[in-house]
């Protein structure tokens, strides 16, 4: 046995490629990433995207290529996997307790500059040791809560107190607080979204008011993400936005309305499941060979892109079952169509493959490959 199969090679035409696969329009990507380095320019604020969506050597290497600052990630594994691909600035905007994983930071920042998220003085004193054994320094965050029920202490003083502990701990270097209102970035009617980064808002200015009170500055504010990037981005408040699913999209940002009640549509749908049609044989259905190993239902069933005539209404490991929805959806359908699906979750999507099918013009034009797939450590 060989190396891993790959769907397609350089020059295939789309209908060729071996499915399911995960394909990425490369026009629309391109797009994706102009529009949100060109908005963060603007403002200015400075853009460090999440890794966690793409976990992509060259998607990362696009993005700073565009203005980025660096890369943000949730895992160890990740920004292991983000420096070996020559990422030099690197934030892991998530808690790190294990001594063991924090060591393995410190030698990345013998190379890079590593940044980290904190929210329990054991924490600190932690990083501080990893990276004092390596004679190396971390930058560091205190992550404040801002309702989501995940982590962050609480904003205020809390968050002063942490930061003071930061101050005092050799071989850290206190930057600010990583302000991330994730809970903000689905809810439905813009109103709502501006409502919430309003109250994170507040909790950002009473910390950085703590923080001040103590004798300590907040060079950084971070957070930010694809639903509410221009409330973060145009607050005077955020310095980094650390958004992710802007470069692909997916069915949970789709369903967003934006200011004028129409549907969001700052960015394209780039990325897509491409399956094929592998049983006609039912009564008012077709059947998909992209299952529950394809794409994953949290966030609800996928969408079959350009085909309102078409529903994915059950799934099972390896099947997808379409209702036909027009009386004549049959008639333009054979065995091997190909179908694209709209995934509503992209960052676990992607996880579940080994690269993207980047595809322009009908072709396939590169294949890039997914680093750290399962659950990194």
């Amino acid at each position: 046995m060989t190396g891993r199969h790959e769907p397609a090679r350089i020059g295939d035409r789309v209908e060729d490629i071996d499915t399911p696969a995960l394909l990425l329009d490369l026009d629309a990507f391109e797009r994706n990433l102009q529009r949100m380095a060109t908005y963060a320019a603007s403002v200015p604020v400075r853009l460090r995207p999440h890794a966690k969506t793409h976990r992509s050597a060259a998607i990362a290497q696009a993005q700073i290529a565009l203005g980025g600052v660096g890369q943000c990630c949730q895992k160890v594994g990740e920004a292991e996997a983000l420096v070996r691909a020559g990422v030099r600035d690197v934030l892991v905007s998530n808690e790190v307790v294990d001594l063991r994983k924090l060591r393995r930071l410190a030698v990345l920042a013998k190379e890079a500059t590593v940044s980290l998220c904190f929210d329990a003085a054991e924490s600190v004193d932690a990083a501080g040791q990893a990276a004092c054994e390596a004679g190396v320094e971390f930058g560091a965050l205190v992550e404040i809560d801002l309702g989501m029920w995940r982590c962050g202490v609480a904003p205020g003083e809390a968050a002063a107190a942490l930061a003071q502990r930061i101050d005092a701990t050799a071989g850290l270097r206190f930057l600010g607080l990583q302000a991330y209102e994730g809970k903000a970035q689905h809810l439905q009617s813009h109103a709502e979204r501006v409502d919430a980064i309003e109250a994170a808002a507040d909790a950002v200015r009473a910390s950085v008011a703590a923080i001040e009170r103590a004798g300590l500055r907040c060079r950084v504010i971070g957070g930010g993400g694809t639903g509410t990037y221009r409330l973060e981005g145009g607050s005077s408040l955020w310095t980094e936005l650390q958004c992710g699913s802007y470069v692909f999209m997916d069915g949970e940002y789709a369903a967003l309305s934006d200011i004028d009640g129409r549907p969001y549509a700052d960015f394209e749908q780039s990325l897509f499941v491409l399956s094929s049609v592998m049983s006609m044989a039912g009564a008012g259905h077709v059947v998909v060979d992209a299952g529950l190993k394809a794409y994953t239902l949290e966030k609800g069933f996928p969408t079959v892109h350009g085909r309102p005539d078409l529903r994915l209404v059950a799934a099972s490991d390896e099947h997808g079952t379409l209702a036909l929805l027009a009386p004549d959806a049959r008639d333009t359908l054979a065995l091997g169509s190909k179908l694209r699906l709209v995934p509503s979750h992209c960052d676990p999507t992607v996880n579940l493959y080994g690269s993207y099918v980047c595809v322009r013009d009908g072709r396939v034009e590169a294949l890039w490959p997914i680093f750290e797939r399962g659950a990194s450590s």
